[in-house]
């Protein structure tokens, strides 16, 4: 790890962005984005994601901003961080990996490091972007140790991100971090890169399908757990018995695993499961649990907005023309991200009853909702004479309301 490597993160989301900074201490490190607007704020220290602030991406010294690909020339270590997200019909959407693979294929020399942190299924790193990256830089790809001396390649590493978007206290810094490489001596040289920014740890998996798979069921885990507790606080609920209370009595027994209900939106829990299942069939296997937890939690929008309907009707409130109040529309508290938000369930099934919705966030960009979702967000002090509220995402600040 000499000052000879320069690295180039391409994507700079709520993954690319502290991998960057964290980098821009210690090596040359230039953080590309095909979003010029992004670029320009980043260069005047401001990321709108709330991840990092001005003083946390001031520290990265050596670290450059550009949306210009020729920039992307004179790296030798290219880690891609763009989104995996799932089409209309919940099949895995490879189109912005493939355009980053591609962007950085015509650049790559002999002896450069390709590594990926974007989530995807078991494979997909070797089977579907190496041959693109091969391709397009007329290179080889060096798989096999015994041959590094004689041909000219390129290598390749898989390390899945583990940012949990809104969480302070699990940085990128404090999470261990899984890491593979192509050869075992490509590998060593990934964890000792890494290694210089991570304080908690790395950890080498044996190979890059592995780390893939290792990544895909973290969160395909997370949202099993999630489903079976959704699943619980609907059985309960017929049963007049609070959920909450129900679960806080659980977990006084040592290896309960504690989750609560709730919605599960965004571009990991609610989308990971599809990569995975999508590759299981490939295999021919129907992964009928995984897919069961996709319906309970997909749908979770439906029951919340049912629910409130049947407690209205109890206090005597016809929900036609009624004026209903929903706080928070991101995809999870504490956080300004809109993608893939469950909360649209819920105002979507509130409107098949005639209902009037009003809808605030305080993080939410406006523009983004009303151009996304077609929704224009209101202050939070301007809601009066509602006849239901419904707390979606319990941001900090209403859960000081009272």
């Amino acid at each position: 790890m000499n000052k000879k490597n320069k690295i180039s993160i391409i994507g700079l989301g709520y993954v690319g962005l502290p991998l960057a900074v964290e980098f821009g201490k210690k090596f040359e490190t230039l953080g590309f984005d095909i979003s010029s607007k992004r670029i320009s704020e980043l260069r005047k220290k401001i990321d709108t994601s709330g991840e990092l602030s001005r003083s946390d991406i001031r520290k990265a010294k050596k670290l450059q901003f550009s949306s210009r690909a020729n920039d992307l020339k004179n790296s030798n270590i290219y880690i891609i961080t763009v989104p995996t997200p799932i089409d209309k019909n919940k099949k895995p959407n490879l189109s912005d990996l493939l355009l980053a693979t591609k962007l950085v294929a015509k650049y790559l020399n002999g002896n450069d490091i390709v590594i990926y942190e974007s989530t995807v299924f078991p494979g997909a790193t070797e089977e579907i972007c190496v041959p693109l990256l091969k391709k397009i830089s007329k290179l080889n790809y060096i798989s096999n140790e015994e041959n590094f001396n004689y041909l000219p390649g390129f290598y390749c590493g898989y390390s899945p991100e583990r940012i949990n978007p809104g969480d302070k206290k699990h940085n990128i810094k404090k999470v261990i971090k899984i890491i593979s490489g192509s050869t075992p001596y490509i590998s060593n040289k990934i964890k000792k890169l890494y290694g210089k920014i991570i304080t908690a740890g790395v950890y080498s998996a044996p190979n890059i399908k592995t780390a893939e798979a290792a990544k895909i069921i973290e969160n395909t885990q997370r949202d099993l757990n999630i489903a079976l507790a959704n699943e619980l606080s609907i059985i309960f609920n017929k049963m007049n018995l609070d959920i909450k209370e129900i679960l806080r009595a659980a977990n006084t027994k040592w290896n309960y695993s504690y989750y609560e209900p709730g919605l599960v939106g965004g571009h990991c829990i609610g989308v990971d499961p599809y990569y995975l299942t999508h590759k299981a069939k490939a295999v021919d296997f129907n992964p009928e649990m995984i897919l069961a937890g996709r319906r309970i939690n997909d749908g979770m929008g439906k029951f919340i907005a049912d629910t409130t309907i049947s407690e209205m009707a109890k206090a005597e409130i016809n929900p036609i023309d009624a004026k209903i109040a929903i706080f928070g529309l991101t995809f999870k508290e504490n956080c300004p991200d809109l993608r893939n938000t469950n909360v649209i369930s819920v105002i979507e099934n509130l409107i098949k009853y005639n209902c009037k919705v009003i809808v605030t966030d305080y993080l939410a960009d406006k523009n983004e909702a009303k151009n996304t979702y077609k929704h224009q967000l209101i202050e939070l002090n301007k809601i009066k004479d509602v006849d239901a509220v419904i707390l979606a995402i319990a941001h900090n600040q209403y859960r000081t309301i009272g």
